[in-house]
């Protein structure tokens, strides 16, 4: 696995590609989703978090009400810890031969696209996602993938930050010889199989194509 020029990689995304990447291909694009990712996570636990610790306040005393409010607090921020761990786990990795997403916190998911499958590349951009880049923020963005009609489950890509750039990284592989990818090569990576050796001319056995076939013998 190799890493292209100005491309810098977590931890777990560089355990991700050198795993799952071939030797000679080069990373070009990884990144996380984008946190804006979590923007509906934290709106869901604010408040039940809130209303836990009113719950655990109201009436120290009462080992009853205390305890319904410890567990509201621990299950609000289980269910928002869980998001953010899968959220630093979930990588979208990008190489000279495929697309990856790598996702899953216990058990790990990885879904690959080969480049040359790919038939058409679509960058939306979101409008919190445009607000944000026009305020001097990151901002984030849609992919959508058309695969040779395929149903797969890289079609459709959300939270992608700076997906104005990831836009034309991905559309140089894609179009343009630079990297050299998408347009040799099998599905796994492999390079194409030499063309056959040219037979050269054929015999000469005294035969013509526009001469007729002779006719099976007279029976006897």
């Amino acid at each position: 696995m190799i890493v292209a020029p100005g491309v810098t990689l977590s931890r777990r995304a560089t355990r991700d590609a050198e795993k799952y990447l071939l030797s000679d291909e080069t990373a070009v694009v990884a990144t996380r989703r984008h946190w804006a990712v979590l923007i509906e996570p934290t709106v869901k636990t604010v408040p039940v978090f809130a209303f836990g610790v009113l719950v655990l306040v109201f009436d120290p005393e009462n080992r009853v009400t205390s305890s319904a409010g410890l567990l509201v607090l621990l299950g609000a921020l289980g269910y928002y810890g869980l998001h953010v761990w899968e959220w630093l786990l979930r990588h979208f990795i990008v190489s000279t031969r495929r697309v990856l997403l790598t996702s899953g916190i216990i058990v790990r998911t990885v879904t690959l696209l080969p480049l040359r499958r790919i038939t058409d590349l679509t960058w939306q951009e979101t409008l919190l996602g445009n607000l944000l880049g026009s305020l001097g923020f990151r901002g984030y963005g849609t992919f959508r993938f058309e695969s040779a009609g395929q149903d797969q489950a890289l079609r459709h890509l959300t939270y992608v930050p700076d997906a104005g750039e990831l836009y034309v990284e991905v559309s140089k592989l894609l179009f343009v010889s630079d990297y050299g990818g998408a347009s040799s090569g099998d599905d796994e990576g492999n390079p194409e199989p030499p063309p056959p050796p040219d037979p050269g001319p054929r015999p000469d056995d005294g035969r013509r194509d526009t001469e007729p076939i002779p006719g099976p013998p007279p029976q006897q």
